[in-house]
């Protein structure tokens, strides 16, 4: 019976109905959903996600010289397949793994304060300002203006 708590990679069979297949199994996979688990399947060459409970009545370990073999037959396509994966969950096994450390974020800066001069302020007589801006935005038209 398949127990991948004891190794960080797992190498297997599943044995159906239907033929047997090498799946593997890494401990640094994302979690699944709950009660799946991913298994990189051989023959369809990508990582698949199965209903623990279904398959693994029908996993088997492969012995040392059947996983000896696995690896060399399956091992650069495994770790092909493994790298896009891993790739694909990246910011999932980042922001969830107990290893990382939590990512700092940087903390804004405050811009300063431009604290106006009170004196300068005061020198400025607001009925002044009104008067020339009413001046520059006069909208009373003269009919001399328009061509008839």
């Amino acid at each position: 019976m398949y127990d991948i708590s004891k190794k960080e990679v797992w190498y297997g069979e599943l044995r159906t109905e239907r033929g047997n297949t090498v799946l593997i199994f890494d401990g640094q996979f994302p979690e699944a959903s709950a009660g799946r688990i991913y298994f990189y399947n051989t023959v369809r060459d990508q990582i698949i996600e199965y209903a623990e409970d279904i398959v693994k009545v029908n996993l088997h370990d492969l012995d040392d010289d059947a996983v000896k073999a696995a690896k060399k037959e399956f091992g650069k396509a495994w770790e092909a397949a493994r790298t896009a994966f891993m790739d694909k969950h990246d910011g999932w096994v980042e922001a969830n793994s107990p290893k990382s450390a939590p990512v700092k974020k940087a903390k804004p800066v405050a811009e300063p304060v431009v604290e106006l001069d009170s004196e300068a302020n005061s020198e400025i007589d607001p009925e002044l300002e009104t008067e020339s801006l009413e001046g520059e935005f006069d909208t009373e038209w003269s009919n001399d203006d328009f061509e008839n």
